[in-house]
């Protein structure tokens, strides 16, 4: 495998915007890529004959760059960088959150127009509102998240014999781009992508946050992780952990929860009232950024696959640049209401419809409604059911992923 695969989608929103003045900035979990992204773009400049002098690249996963902790030491070692440079400047930063106040040379920098500026960050609150106020209007964000199925088919060239081989390997393993530089196996891979989970734990959440219940952090991760597609409150899970003997509150349930989001380990997905038209403000659904870590840590079990399959069609939504709720119409659930600008899609995901009841529970909340929006129920079975019922497309989980149907 070459050292960097091109991933189209991220490239087709950025190019338009580079050398532009506007500040690019690159989020998402660690180790989904966006350093390598990073690095491809510096490698496009220099291809359209910027030279690497004019080129500033800070990366803050360097030891060597661990003294810049403040924007005033980010401000002197900026300005002392680029004294000899002449013509246009460029300046990327990876994982720019770890430096303190980092908006404040980023914003003075994009008014006097010397850098045309790229970020990375691995924490929601690196857009806080504050930092959006300060820089509103001069920057574009793009979310990168870990491959989706039709990456990893482009990742793994030519190693499987099959779709279905290379799925059963995309649900076990998920899509850390670092796991094709790996040996191909269990102990492997879930060593890696247990030591990635460790360093955003102790790293992004721990140490940023001084957590100190560092047992109680875990305890939660795993509840997260093993109820992923299951409607969710913090105290819901309070209960559960004081039925384990485990004492905590809600509102302390509710932070570490919120921490795992602003980190990109995990979603929150809210349920939308169809018939009222409004979100509702309780019980919730989460969904991990990466299958990979969740096995990692919890074990491979054959007999989530239901679960599993849920999540793949929610992250492979956000990839596609939809915004999604849990649908809620008349009592009965849609796995996936997902928007788009004027588009709107309505998505039942399911492992086989291998009974009229199961096809009854699928399809008749679809049938339920009764807009003229695109409707699908997705079943690994689906090419053996036809495309079409009563309306509803009826398509094959992998056909799903790798095909342009919606």
């Amino acid at each position: 495998m070459s050292e960097y695969i091109s991933r189209n989608r991220y490239w087709g929103k950025i190019e338009p915007f580079i050398g532009k003045p506007v500040i690019k900035i690159i989020t998402g979990m660690r180790r989904v890529g966006k350093s390598c992204f990073l690095k491809q773009a510096i490698n496009q400049l220099k291809d359209e004959g910027v030279v690497e002098s004019n080129i500033l690249f800070i990366d803050k996963d360097d030891i060597d760059f661990d003294f810049i902790q403040d924007y005033q030491i980010l401000n002197s070692y900026i300005k002392e960088k680029s004294k000899k440079i002449t013509g246009k400047k460029y300046l990327f930063i990876d994982e720019v959150q770890e430096i303190e106040k980092w908006e404040k040379v980023i914003t003075s920098l994009h008014k006097k127009n010397d850098f045309d500026i790229y970020l990375t960050g691995s924490n929601a609150h690196l857009l806080s509102s504050e930092i959006a106020t300060l820089i509103s209007g001069r920057y574009i964000e793009i979310k990168i998240y870990p491959l989706s199925y039709s990456e990893f088919v482009l990742f793994q060239k030519d190693d499987f014999n099959s779709h279905e081989e290379s799925f059963a390997k995309y649900i076990k393993y998920g899509g850390l781009p670092g796991i094709f530089h790996l040996e191909q196996n269990d102990e492997t891979i879930y060593q890696y992508l247990s030591a990635v989970f460790d360093t955003i734990l102790f790293k992004d959440i721990i140490k940023r946050f001084n957590i100190r219940n560092v047992s109680l952090l875990e305890k939660i991760s795993n509840f997260l992780f093993d109820n992923i597609g299951n409607l969710i409150t913090a105290s819901s899970i309070s209960k559960y952990l004081k039925s384990q003997r485990i004492k905590t509150y809600p509102d302390t349930v509710h932070n570490y929860l919120n921490y795992f989001i602003n980190t990109y380990i995990a979603y929150k997905v809210s349920r939308y009232d169809l018939k009222g038209k409004r979100i509702l403000e309780i019980n919730d659904k989460y969904y991990v950024n990466d299958l990979g870590i969740r096995h990692s840590i919890l074990n491979y079990k054959s007999d989530d696959i239901s679960q599993n399959l849920e999540n793949i069609i929610y992250m492979e939504l956000l990839f596609r640049g939809y915004k999604v709720n849990i649908g809620v119409f008349g009592g009965k659930e849609i796995d996936f209401i997902a928007t788009k600008q004027n588009e709107k899609i309505y998505i039942q995901v399911t492992y086989l419809l291998a009974s009229k009841a199961t096809v009854e529970r699928e399809f008749q909340p679809l049938l339920d409604i009764k807009d003229n929006y695109p409707k699908y129920v997705l079943s690994m079975d689906g090419d053996l059911w036809g495309n079409d019922y009563q309306g509803i497309k009826r398509l094959n989980v992998i056909d799903f992923l790798t095909e342009s149907f919606i």
